[in-house]
């Protein structure tokens, strides 16, 4: 088996050993004679799947019964949508900040359903960054509040969780569950799955029961997250494989310790950021104090160097490093399941082509 080292921002790496398990029982899961992608979702063998990846999640986010975790398909993307289409009526306002590439789609989708104010604007900030809790705007009165924790494409990371005053609705795609966080301070969190949850195909959503009840019933059922909480996810068939997925990777972060895997992501951060600052020949894209610890981002001194580097680093193994399109440059996601021999051997490469270039 000949596998690379993959920086990629989604989808992302994940665990080698929950895919190694999963490969083991591709064909015969635990015994009832067919895969996981061939079981129905109604049976016993699934509902048992589906309740301890629930159950998992809800104790490593430490959720109470007060939560509900629902399995969407579309991704993110779909919940920048859903989100005003449930929450946001006329004559309301919804409170957005726009702190870069992915904040600022979800703020374009609610505008389309309703009033938004946006409360902080940092997306087109050079080098990148997070509001200060200073410049946070809110309104009184707002019916929800909206901030996105960790930019994937301009590598800034919010690192404090403001208290907006209204429900606060967190897009936690590419750093859920990589650093301590306290969930409590949200009334709804939702991830795309495929970067720290699982595969691509779904949205991880975690929502206040009380809060999902009071969206809008004026839209498509499937619309709606009373569906899913009352449904527990099963009002039509959901992605029982992804959710298979996701169950193992939440085993397998318990497994880790979270404690334990905080240190780690730092750590392997802390090694890419530390040759970046040593050096006259890399140039870092975010300011310091908002720097991510999932998607690191830096320049070179010209975009043929940022090529040259891309290809040789693919050619030692070290895939998937190229910069956002829209922004150039280039970018490791270094995600829960990215191993430290990974960072290691980026940060060698790092060093020598430096060396050979600079």
């Amino acid at each position: 088996m000949s596998r690379v080292y993959n920086f990629a921002a989604g989808p992302a790496v994940l665990p080698l050993e929950v895919l190694q398990e999963a490969q083991k029982e591709l064909v015969d899961y635990k015994g009832a004679g067919m895969s996981v992608m061939e079981m129905s979702h109604r049976g016993k063998d699934y509902d048992a799947i589906h309740q301890e990846a629930i159950a998992t999640f809800k104790e490593l986010c430490g959720l109470n019964d007060d939560w509900a975790v629902c399995f969407i398909q579309g991704g993110a993307s779909l919940q920048f949508a859903m989100i005003p289409m449930n929450f946001l009526g006329a004559g309301q306002t919804a409170d957005y900040a726009n702190q870069g590439t992915w904040s600022n789609k979800a703020l374009k989708q609610a505008q389309m359903i309703g009033q938004v104010n946006v409360v902080a604007n940092c997306q087109k900030d050079i080098p990148t960054r997070m509001p200060a809790a200073d410049e946070f705007k809110w309104t009184p009165g707002a019916v929800y509040s909206h901030v996105c924790t960790n930019e994937t494409i301009s590598g800034a990371e919010l690192k404090e969780i403001p208290d907006s005053g209204s429900p606060l609705i967190g897009d936690m795609s590419s750093d859920i569950l990589s650093c301590e966080r306290d969930y409590s301070k949200f009334t709804m969190f939702y991830a795309g799955a495929q970067k720290n949850l699982g595969p691509s195909g779904m949205a991880v959503v975690a929502i206040r029961k009380e809060f999902a009840a009071k969206g809008a019933q004026n839209i498509p059922t499937m619309l709606q997250y009373r569906t899913f909480v009352d449904e527990n996810s099963l009002y039509n068939t959901p992605p029982t494989w992804g959710i298979y997925i996701f169950g193992e990777t939440m085993k397998w972060v318990k497994r880790m310790g979270k404690e334990n895997l905080f240190k780690l992501n730092a750590e392997k951060a802390r090694k890419i950021y530390d040759v970046i600052d040593a050096s006259g020949f890399y140039r870092g894209t975010a300011v310091k104090e908002y720097r991510s610890n999932m998607n690191v981002t830096w320049r070179l001194p010209t975009e043929e160097l940022e090529a040259q580097f891309v290809k040789e680093a693919a050619a030692a193994g070290l895939k998937s490093l190229k910069g956002h399109r829209s922004v150039g440059g280039i970018r490791a996601s270094i995600y829960n399941a990215f191993p430290m021999a990974g960072v290691d051997a980026l940060v060698e490469f790092m060093k020598e082509f430096e060396k050979k270039n600079g």
